[in-house]
């Protein structure tokens, strides 16, 4: 088959590799969609410990199943079946994972990070990360599946209460996703900051009540009652933390480099109560993602702008780097 291969030294190579077999409870999957992330970045600058190289890339992935191992149960899933791939695999039983947050897990490993995922033609999963999805649900929309699963757990951390009103830091990917399920509740106004005047302009597109390339743009002279920041940018988290109101949130959504410094006031949070929280990754979120995608809560046609044959690769990476366009995917198949 061809894949997408990351070698030690980060050098990225689209070449010839075995096809996969599934072992024991996997499967194997025909992808037919594939998105770039940041993690991929990660990966290929050599920034994630745990990643494990070479490998294909690729976590956020969809496609049909092809070929299925011993011990899988068919009831849940089957050759044949169009299924959206969550990447996460956890031990089971580490502290995290026996009180029901396998996304701490400590020994937490990902397809696509630490083993090959969906940047091939095929990939071997295990059938128990594979989620059916609807027959009318394109591929491109089933691999934003994964990262739609990360928004909807972030938004389970966040207040929902009547009339309230959300400031999103950065119409990236998550951004735009999260944007989309705030609007999609009982919110009194979502409102997008970017100094990407594109990115502002999808953000309009897909319904934002206000946008702007600073806060100071924004007549809201309280702040905002929850306000994510989805760049991962200090300067944006430092920022943000101004802007929310008295009782409100603050999110620490988009992914900050490790020796990131924030500064906040602590005056501040004791005094006005406001709540901070981190949001990682997916808990219990991936199998609603496919509903909230399959219910047209989420515009996929305007969220993903390019969709490159498996030879392009090498361009959809720098076109990632270079911040060209919005979600871009590979379609192996």
């Amino acid at each position: 088959m061809k894949a997408v291969l990351v070698h030690e030294s980060g050098a990225v190579e689209v070449t010839t590799c075995p096809d996969p077999s599934p072992a024991r409870g996997e499967v194997v999957v025909a992808v037919g969609a594939a998105g770039i992330c940041g993690t991929d970045l990660h990966i290929i600058d050599r920034e994630i410990e745990f990643a494990t190289l070479p490998v294909v890339p690729g976590h956020e992935l969809a496609g049909t199943v092809v070929a299925v191992g011993p011990e899988v149960d068919g009831a849940q899933v089957r050759t044949g079946d169009r299924v959206a791939v969550a990447p996460g695999i956890f031990c089971g039983v580490c502290r995290f994972c026996t009180r029901g947050k396998p996304n701490l897990c400590e020994r937490a490993t990902g397809i696509g990070i630490s083993r090959n995922g969906g940047s091939a033609e095929f990939a071997a999963v295990p059938a128990a990360n594979c989620y059916r999805i609807p027959d009318g649900m394109p591929m491109h929309a089933a691999a934003l599946v994964e990262p739609l699963s990360c928004a909807l757990h972030g938004m389970d951390l966040l207040p929902r209460e009547a009339d309230e009103h959300y400031l999103i830091y950065g119409a990236g990917t998550m951004g735009l996703l999260m944007m989309q399920l705030a609007m999609a509740t009982t919110a009194g106004s979502v409102s997008v900051v970017d100094t990407d005047p594109d990115r502002l302009a999808t953000a309009a597109a897909l319904g934002a009540s206000f946008t702007a390339t600073s806060a100071d743009e924004l007549d809201r002279p309280h702040g905002w009652s929850t306000v994510v920041d989805c760049t991962g940018v200090v300067a944006a988290i430092e920022d943000g933390l101004s802007r929310v109101d008295r009782g409100g949130t603050f999110q620490f959504f988009g992914v900050a480099p490790g020796d990131a410094i924030a500064r906040l006031s602590p005056f501040r949070v004791y005094h006005d109560e406001i709540h901070l929280v981190g949001s990682m990754a997916v808990l219990h979120s991936f199998s609603r993602a496919v509903g909230v995608m399959a219910g047209g809560a989420i515009d996929a046609d305007v969220m993903v702008s390019h969709q490159l044959p498996l030879d392009d690769y090498p361009r959809a990476i720098d076109m990632f780097r270079s911040k060209v366009g919005r979600k871009i995917m590979v379609t192996p198949n």
